[in-house]
Parts: C-alpha cells; structure tokens; sequence
C-alpha cells in the first residue's frame, strides 16, 4: 500500500458551520480530491443516537462531502471495519504509516475497504 504525501492534512470549517463555510469547505475539499485524482472516498458511519453519537457539523461535512458530483461516496458501517481488519492477513502498525494521530479512523477506514475487495 502506497499512502501519499499531501499538501494539506485536515480540511475544517472554521465557524459553526453556516452555509458560506460549508460551501467553502467543500469547495476546499473537492479541489483537493481533484488535484490528487481522488475518485472514492470512503467515509466511517457514525451513530445517529447514543454515547458515541455524531454532532450536527460532522453531519453537514458528510453531506457536503457526499454531495461532489464527481466523487463516488461510500459510508461503511463500524462493524464492516471492524470484521475487515479482524480477518485481514496484512498486519499493519499504525505507527508505522507516518500518519497523524487523528487520521488514523481514516486510514482504517479505507484499509478496511481495500482488505474487503
């Protein structure tokens, strides 16, 4: 597995997420996908209810995300990832990949997904 080196690390918003920043952040996000010729995103589902529930900004990002007309976006759920990586013959450390500490649920993400095909 190859994971590339990219000028930009995080994408946020910088407000509460009013309209004009989250058209910003997709607008940000889509030219970074395009630029790298990302074509697939993969994104980890998130409980709508509960302890670990997701918060109303992190459901705007998703939808903005999901909303790029020339990107395919997949959900996958945590029990997919989880049961990917359990019967995975790869054995990857984390710490390894030279990633930051909150990119790893991404990284796990979409290794789940590529373990999966």
């Amino acid at each position: 597995y190859d994971i590339p080196h990219t000028r930009v690390q995080r994408v946020s918003l910088d407000n509460a997420g009013d309209a004009e920043q989250v058209q910003k952040f997709q607008f940000t996000f889509a030219k970074l996908m395009e630029d790298y010729q990302v074509t697939h995103v993969f994104i980890k589902g998130r409980a709508l209810k509960g302890k670990f529930a997701g918060g109303p900004i992190g459901f705007k990002l998703e939808a903005a995300i999901q909303l790029i007309s020339d990107l395919s976006v997949e959900v996958l759920s945590a029990s997919f990832i989880k049961k990917e990586l359990a019967k995975s013959q790869v054995d990857i450390d984390f710490r390894d990949t030279g990633l930051k500490q909150f990119q790893e649920q991404a990284f796990s993400t979409v290794f789940a997904h590529l373990e999966s095909l």
